[in-house]
């Protein structure tokens, strides 16, 4: 799902995180000429500073509402966003407990974004909208969250918290709103009831009770820390277990956290009626998930429990599975895992035990769950290796699970439909092997058999994936559709459809027993790209007739903005339900195509190129152009080769986004395909280097030879593995840019040495493989401009801050001209609108120095300068730096500007 087409459609029960004036020419005259001493003063200041106002205003352009549909596809809700919030939301204390981030005053995750306002429209019969009923009856300036539609659609549950003082806010408590009247209360009248959402928050049971985590009554103050620790911390492997990790953080350190840990994550559930009723249920728990049966006769409650691990997150704690009854009684422990610290590192390697329990979503109260058969562990030959059981929530007296099938690949899940149908699927990394199998759950006697098998690389040969229908219990099943006089089986396949010529999606009428299709829409491919979103037909339990079908779609264009329709059959009519204003109108002309050319070992490449309004070729010549690119892996040149995505996608800028330089007048490359194939016994990563630079050379010598790109003035970049990406290819391929921007990436893996990305190798079994990876390594090759930009607080696996600062050190030690850049508060991702605003100020003044601005006399012709750097000179008399504005906080900034000559044939 593109960012572009579900951005702002957001699925029941979701707290969504946010997503991501005048228009300037983006010419020289838009900066401040400085002398040198002065842009030296600017270049190491302290203060936030802002980028110019083409960029500025594009970020701080007010946020388009999510959407949310009734259950029963008659209403839609517009949750009201804001736009960037400041830093002081980021600077409130967390704590790191255990993998996760805690908001210790208002007992949530750290740093939730939230809702400002929720409307409601009805869905007319003719597909408008009718006029919006604003939720009233919150305080002013309330921060809204987890917003949830009853199954009846009656009710909405909400939490509500808001500002209590500067830089401090409310813990959460549950609302509700009649959905006819837009009024809302409080679910609980006792004002000391709060919400602890670590984990799961609450749940609806029926349409008038909801169960709910709070804040234990008795809980008092948070454990202190002790002046003077009780012994050392020790960790033992005196049994001489196998024990390998990625490179977690912000794990347990010793008592005291897990101690705070507890404090925080420990709930009491609640079952609370839209009555006034209150009934505390269960003991005080790490409850992690509520999961009530389709016939609300039962809830499935998940919990961790000590002993606790100091080496990997709670993810992998011990895990405890009840099934209680809806008014909180306990029926029967389904499984009691212990802690799982020795999962391998090989991809598709699992947690020994019962994992992925669920209700059947066909069925009153059948549980079903999948278990290994190879002890978790990938590298282990075994037939089968997953098999899948089914239960019923209070099995007789001795009756024992039920085997539902066997799985020689890793299980991957189920799509129910009823005891003559359901979907499962397995797939295998290393493989990329995945198969989609048929099976009849009420009948032993009717075989499985294999429905798809086929590469997962292969987006070809995609057949599309089962729409499903809701059905009244709130769950969703496989849709099935019967046609006039036609006794066949027909399920809806909705597809991307992959093509040489880009996605253009579809909808198919598929004979689950026969295997026959009939396309019955398709995507305009001419201008727009359209794709179906949902089913909206599904108010009713049965088969749907196909001449009652409606769905869901949306429609964009490369230059008109996401809006939603819905289709009806048998007319086909098409009733557009959205008008969003277009965000960026200063870019609502911008062009943009889907260029495709060759890599030297004959691999096809595709990418994306953007290029400023009014960009006219003969008469504005080539242009400054910024590649920005994440590497993808592949076991096959046949299948990274091929194309993904559509030229008439909408052109979605994010806070960060690469396009917002069009805006400055820059061609843009955006995510030029990097594969690195690793085909038959071969790891993608023994030739990462080379194929690296390849892809590299053939995406700069497009844009060359198309005239759009000065061969001089060629910048890269990208973000966390693209940052790697990008500071390996200034070490390997200098002649190709002029300098990289690298945001928030590792260099060094010797300090991720069980595995990272996608290599599970450890260290020691591929050493040289880590080494060579590493441009920290080759830290003295690096001669073209580099910036680094990283948050403080990086919480990511292996991105920890610490490898910028190092390799920032490891390039001040060979002279390199670079800069590194840490954001106060921020994680892997930048989220406050000072550092964003500060991430885009600093890489335009890099982009302006180093690559519009760029002078050096580096050779057009690629090949003929790939044994040489060329030659850096910085032009000390055109100094050129956004006229951007401080903000009263601090940002840290580290300066080295080398000036380097190299002498002839260096």
């Amino acid at each position: 799902m593109t960012a572009s087409r579900f951005n702002r459609l957001v699925p029941v029960n979701s707290a969504l995180a946010e997503d991501s004036s005048t228009s300037g020419n983006g010419s020289a005259n838009a900066f401040v000429t400085l002398t040198e001493e002065d842009d030296d003063n600017v270049a190491i200041g302290v203060k936030y500073r802002a980028p110019p106002p083409e960029i500025r205003d594009i970020v701080d352009a007010p946020p388009l509402p999510a959407l949310s549909f009734s259950p029963l596809r008659d209403k839609i809700l517009f949750l009201k966003r804001r736009s960037l919030p400041p830093l002081a939301e980021l600077a409130r204390p967390e704590e790191k407990l255990a993998g996760i981030r805690i908001d210790g005053k208002c007992n949530t995750r750290s740093r939730m974004s939230f809702y400002t306002g929720i409307g409601i429209h009805q869905l007319m019969p003719d597909g408008s909208l009718g006029p919006e009923k604003e939720v009233r009856g919150f305080p002013d300036g309330a921060k809204i969250n987890f917003v949830s539609w009853s199954n009846d659609g009656n009710h909405l549950a909400f939490t509500v918290r808001f500002e209590e003082e500067e830089s401090s806010s409310s813990k959460l408590r549950v609302w509700v709103a009649d959905v006819e009247t837009g009024t809302a209360r409080p679910l609980f009248q006792s004002p000391d009831i709060y919400l602890n959402a670590v984990f799961d928050n609450y749940v609806w049971v029926d349409n008038s009770t909801l169960l709910v985590c709070t804040i234990p009554m008795s809980r008092g103050e948070p454990p202190k820390k002790p002046l003077v620790p009780s012994g050392p911390k020790i960790q033992s492997n005196e049994q001489k277990t196998v024990v390998q990790v990625r490179t977690f953080q912000d794990l347990l350190k010793d008592e005291y956290d897990e101690d705070l840990f507890d404090y925080y994550a420990t709930s009491q559930l609640v079952l609370a009626s839209l009555d006034g009723t209150v009934k505390e249920v269960g003991s005080p728990a790490v409850y992690t998930s509520m999961d009530p049966s389709p016939d609300e006769k039962y809830i499935l409650i998940s919990s961790i429990h000590r002993p606790y691990s100091f080496i990997v997150p709670c993810g992998r704690f011990p895990k405890k599975v009840d099934v209680w009854t809806a008014d909180g009684k306990f029926v029967r422990e389904l499984c009691d895992l212990p802690v799982a610290e020795n999962i391998p590192i090989a991809f598709n390697s699992v947690r020994k035990g019962m994992r992925s329990i669920n209700w059947r979503a066909d069925k009153p109260s059948t549980l079903y769950w999948a278990e290994t058969q190879d002890e978790g562990d990938a590298k282990v030959e075994v037939s089968p290796r997953d098999i899948i059981y089914t239960q019923p929530a209070e099995p007789l007296e001795g009756e024992q699970p039920e085997i539902l099938h066997k799985l020689d690949l890793r299980y991957g899940g189920i799509s129910w439909c009823d005891d003559s149908l359901a979907l499962v699927y397995e797939s295998w990394y290393k493989t990329r092997r995945t198969r989609t199998w048929v099976i009849s759950p009420g009948s032993k006697d009717v075989s499985p058999r294999i429905l798809f098998d086929r590469s997962s690389e292969d987006v070809y040969s995609d057949p599309g994936s089962p729409m499903l229908r809701r059905t009244p219990a709130g769950t969703y099943v496989i849709a099935k559709l019967r046609k006039e006089n036609d006794n066949g089986t027909y399920v809806l396949l909705n597809g991307n459809g992959a093509t040489p010529e880009g996605n253009i999606p579809f909808l198919d009428l598929f004979d689950i027993n026969t295997g026959s299709k009939e396309r019955i829409w398709e995507s305009n491919k001419e201008k727009y790209y359209e794709s179906v979103v949902a089913l909206m037909s599904d108010q009713k339990e049965g088969n749907i007739h196909l001449n009652d079908l409606k769905i869901l779609t949306s429609k964009e264009s490369k230059t008109e903005n996401t809006q939603y329709y819905i289709q009806s059959w048998p007319d086909r009519k098409s009733c557009q339900i959205t008008d969003f204003p277009h965000p960026y109108p200063q870019l609502a002309s911008l062009q943009k195509e889907m260029i495709r050319y060759q890599r030297k070992d004959g691999v096809q490449l595709t990418a994306t190129l953007y290029l400023p309004p009014g960009y006219d070729p003969s008469k504005d010549g080539s242009l400054p152009c910024l590649v920005w690119s994440y590497p993808g892996e592949f076991k096959s040149k046949d299948a990274a080769g091929q194309v993904r995505g559509s030229p008439n996608q909408f052109a979605g800028i994010g806070p960060t986004s690469a396009l917002l330089w069009l805006a400055r007048r820059f061609a843009i490359l955006s995510g030029p395909t990097i594969p690195i194939i690793g085909e038959g016994n071969e790891e993608a990563n023994d030739r990462y280097v080379e194929q690296l630079v390849s892809s590299a050379e053939a995406a700069v010598e497009e844009v060359i030879r198309r005239g759009v790109a000065h061969p001089n003035k060629i910048a890269v970049g990208g973000h966390s593995y693209g940052a790697f990406m990008t500071a390996n290819l200034l070490a390997h391929a200098p002649h190709l840019f002029s300098c990289g921007i690298a945001r928030s990436g590792a260099y060094n893996r010797t300090l991720t040495p069980f595995g990272f990305q996608n290599e599970d190798r450890t260290l020691w079994e591929a050493t040289n493989t880590y080494v060579e990876m590493s441009p920290f390594i080759s830290a003295n090759k690096i001669k073209k401009p580099i910036l680094l930009i990283h948050g403080e607080e990086d919480n990511n696996p292996g991105t920890l801050t610490m490898q910028s600062d190092r390799f920032f050190n490891a390039l001040k030690g060979h002279g390199a001209l670079c800069r590194l850049v840490i954001l106060p508060f921020e994680s892997h991702g930048y989220a406050a609108r000072e550092s964003i605003m500060h991430v885009l100020w600093e890489t335009d003044r890099w982009l302006q120095k180093h690559c519009m601005l760029n002078t050096s006399e580096v050779s057009p012709d690629i090949d003929s300068s790939k044994d040489g750097e060329g030659k850096e000179v910085t032009d000390s008399e055109n100094k050129a730096v956004a006229a951007g504005g401080g903000v009263p906080f601090q940002v840290k900034v580290i300066n080295v500007i080398t000036f380097l000559s190299f002498g002839p044939g260096a």
